[in-house]
């Protein structure tokens, strides 16, 4: 299979195990109902992701592997840390807001296992928190910041971005933020962080 076509197939058995999450809960979803909603083999789904875990682990991958990439590749860019961080907080925000994203977390919620929560958490916040941790330590290395723990500035500036956004979209408590607000949020997010290890002068 070529690499575009099974990316597209993937994209489909992904699509399928979200309407399916949706439907009949983490719990009520199946291998088998998943293969049946999206018209692939039982043989695919496992030779591709596993079991369920993996099948959802990938779900969530796949929703913020572009951040995980932007973070890697221009970790060390010339522009600095700071850039990287500025290009960063609105897109997380976007995603973390996101329809998909949301539907994602509600289905966490209702799951009494915690299962899907532990996918969520494993595969999301704690595959990003460390590479945002790598950008304040490259900023310390460069001398633009004085961070001394930079694991601890990554949680403050994710706490500071995220805030209880991700909670109110779960209780249908407010939209998905627009464009606007979305920029005002990842500005004051990184303003802050940024007067909080600043270099003495």
């Amino acid at each position: 299979m070529k690499e575009e076509a099974r990316n597209q197939r993937q994209r489909d058995i992904l699509d399928a195990a979200l309407a399916q999450l949706m439907e009949a809960g983490f719990a009520g979803t199946t291998m088998q109902a998943v293969a049946r909603r999206a018209g692939a083999s039982m043989e695919t789904l496992y030779n591709w992701y596993g079991d369920k875990a993996g099948l959802f682990r990938a779900m969530v991958m796949a929703n913020i592997q572009h951040l995980r990439s932007q973070l890697e590749t221009h970790l060390h860019d010339p522009a600095g840390p700071e850039a990287v961080l500025a290009a960063f907080g609105p897109r997380l925000l976007e995603v973390l807001t996101s329809e998909r994203v949301v539907a994602l977390n509600r289905a966490a919620v209702a799951d009494a296992s915690g299962d899907l929560g532990r996918i969520i958490a494993s595969a999301g916040r704690q595959s990003i928190a460390p590479l945002v941790a790598g950008a304040f330590a490259e900023a310390d290395r460069q001398g633009l910041l004085r961070v001394p723990d930079p694991q601890e500035a990554a949680e403050i500036y994710l706490g500071l971005l995220i805030g209880d956004l991700q909670i109110r979209r779960v209780v249908a408590r407010m939209p998905p933020p627009d464009a606007a607000e979305i920029e005002r949020r990842a500005s004051r997010a990184l303003h802050i962080s940024l007067g909080l290890w600043a270099p003495e002068t």
